[in-house]
């Protein structure tokens, strides 16, 4: 409506803006909204014929946005993700990968995935932590080191076999001889979700949990309107 012209005053006299409060101050119950970006990642090639690197960065430009709405955070969040990409997974393997800087604020969120009865796969750094904190995960080999003794397969061949239902990598490393750029470009490639921020796999786990709770509610924003008035006039 701002952008349409609509001031702010004209906006509190309908009702859309509270009157005498900002923002900071909405009721508990008012619905909740998540906007995603939507990058296409899959759509171009460097100039070296290499997949684009889905780590974001400040020179990346979307090509458009998405919003899910709903009354709780994670049942929003779940939405929006559908809208973006493939969705939130609701059961198989997840791979994580964490830079050493995420490894403490990835034990929960990974606990709660594990509790949610999904799989988890890590390289051996990542599993001895989560082993450590009495996650159970089991080892994969990364990419640059080759495959097993005995032809155990690598993290990239299980991604592109489909083993893999999500990937969690936060690698900042770049490039692509990186085993984090490998990881992400075969995600890509096979249209499975990756998170690259643990703030984002915090998200990810609430978003699991609204999916697995129960079927989610789709309603038009017209609707949204009428079963909730947004400062409290039933």
């Amino acid at each position: 409506r701002v952008m349409l012209g609509a001031s702010i005053a004209e906006l509190r006299a309908e009702g859309m803006l509270p009157l005498y409060v900002d923002g900071s101050s909405m009721p508990t119950d008012v619905v909740i909204a998540v906007k995603e970006a939507v990058l296409p990642f899959k759509r171009f090639l460097t100039k070296q014929g290499q997949m684009v690197d889905s780590l974001l960065g400040p020179e990346m430009r979307s090509t458009g946005e998405v919003m899910g709405i709903d009354a709780d955070f994670g049942a929003a969040f779940a939405k929006s993700q559908l809208a973006s990409m493939t969705g939130l997974p609701r059961k198989g393997t997840i791979f994580v990968s964490v830079a050493n800087r995420d490894k403490r604020a990835m034990i929960f969120p990974m606990k709660r995935l594990a509790d949610l009865g999904f799989d988890l796969l890590a390289t051996a750094g990542t599993v001895d932590v989560l082993r450590r904190n009495g996650i159970h995960a089991d080892i994969v080999s990364k990419h640059g080191t080759g495959r097993g003794i005995e032809g155990e397969l690598t993290v990239i061949d299980r991604i592109l076999a489909g083993d893999v239902a999500m990937v969690i990598n936060t690698s900042s490393g770049q490039g692509v001889h990186a085993d984090g750029y490998a990881i992400r470009a075969a995600t890509i490639s096979m249209d499975r979700p990756i998170i690259t921020t643990v703030q984002q796999l915090a998200a990810a786990v609430q978003g699991i949990e609204a999916q697995l709770s129960g079927p989610i509610q789709i309603k038009p924003l017209q609707q949204h309107a009428r079963d909730l008035d947004l400062f409290g006039r039933r």
